[in-house]
C-alpha cells in the first residue's frame, strides 16, 4: 500500500471564538507525525458549550459542558478493518478559551493540549482508570506536545 498523507476533516459549528483552520490542522498533524502513525485518518467539530453540553449530557450521562470529548472508532471488536481511522476529537472552543484565560496561556496552546488528549483518548488511554494511567497519559501529552512545538508556525502562536 502506498503511503498517503494523513485525513484530517475539521469542522468549526461554532462562532464565538475567531478559529484559524490551517493551524489546527498543522497541529494535528504534528501530533499524529509525533504518535507515527501511518495513514490516519480523524475528524475535528469545535463547538461552543450548550452544543458540547448535549454531547456529555448524550454520551457520558453529565449535564455540563465539558473541553473535550473523544470518539474512538477503534475498539476490540473492530478487527483491523480499517485500523487509520481513528474516530472524532469534540472540542468546546469556549470552554478553551475560558481555561486559556485562567491559565495564562495562549488559546491554541489549549487547544494543542486538548487535542494531544482527545487523541491520546482515541488510542486507548485513559486517565480516569488509575493513579498509574493518569500519570502515563501524562507523561505522553507532554512528550508529544514538545515534540509539536519544535514547529515554528506552532510554536510562534502557543
Amino acid at each position: 500500500m502506498e503511503n498517503k498523507k494523513p485525513q484530517i476533516w475539521i469542522k468549526n459549528q461554532q462562532q464565538q471564538v475567531k478559529i484559524n483552520p490551517h493551524l489546527i490542522r498543522r497541529i494535528v498533524k504534528g501530533i499524529l507525525a509525533e504518535l507515527e502513525l501511518k495513514n490516519p485518518e480523524i475528524s475535528i467539530l469545535l463547538l461552543d458549550n450548550p452544543q458540547i453540553r448535549d454531547l456529555n449530557r448524550e454520551y457520558r450521562e453529565k449535564d455540563k459542558p465539558t473541553d473535550v470529548l473523544s470518539f474512538p472508532m477503534l475498539d476490540e471488536t473492530s478487527g483491523n478493518v480499517q485500523p487509520q481511522l481513528l474516530g472524532d476529537i469534540v472540542i468546546s472552543v469556549e470552554t478553551a478559551e475560558k481555561q486559556a484565560h485562567n491559565r495564562k496561556c495562549a488559546l491554541y496552546k489549549e487547544l494543542s493540549i486538548l487535542l494531544i488528549h482527545g487523541m491520546l483518548h482515541l488510542l486507548g488511554y485513559d486517565h480516569e482508570l488509575s493513579k498509574k494511567d493518569e500519570e502515563k497519559m501524562q507523561k505522553q501529552e507532554a512528550r508529544i506536545f514538545e515534540g509539536i512545538i519544535k514547529d515554528k508556525k506552532i510554536k510562534d502562536v502557543v
